[in-house]
């Protein structure tokens, strides 16, 4: 039901566009959000935002870099990812989470009810 596209290669210092596409049936979340998994490494969050209100929440390795939209008619969420580093290298992952959450379990994957197959972000140095 979810749908990620948009990774790809970049060099270092530049900018890529993911976008999330939720599909299919009546299809209610409260929360939406992106992680990474970079190789050898554990899957993080990058960002949420809760669909009602617009609020969003960034870890703090993305910050002042990464920005999260959404487009509630589209169904759609995008993350501009600008000043790419090294290591942003990933398979990025949109999620949804049905039930509301707060800040301290937008971190869990457990917490997400759907994710999407994942797209390749590489970042050349």
């Amino acid at each position: 039901q979810l749908q990620a596209s948009g990774g790809g290669l970049v060099q270092d210092g530049g900018s890529l566009r993911l976008s999330c596409v939720a599909s299919g049936r009546t299809f209610s979340r409260s929360v939406m959000a992106w992680f990474r998994q970079a190789p050898g490494k554990d899957r993080e969050l990058v960002g949420a935002i809760r669909w009602s209100s617009g609020s969003i929440y960034y870890a703090d390795s993305v910050k002042g870099r990464f920005t999260i939209s959404r487009d509630n008619g589209k169904r759609m969420m995008d993350l501009q990812m600008n000043s790419l580093k090294p290591e942003d290298t990933a398979v990025y992952y949109c999620a949804a989470a049905d039930a509301p959450l707060i800040v301290s379990t937008m971190r869990l994957q457990s917490a997400y009810n759907y994710w999407g197959q994942g797209t390749l972000v590489t970042v050349s140095s």
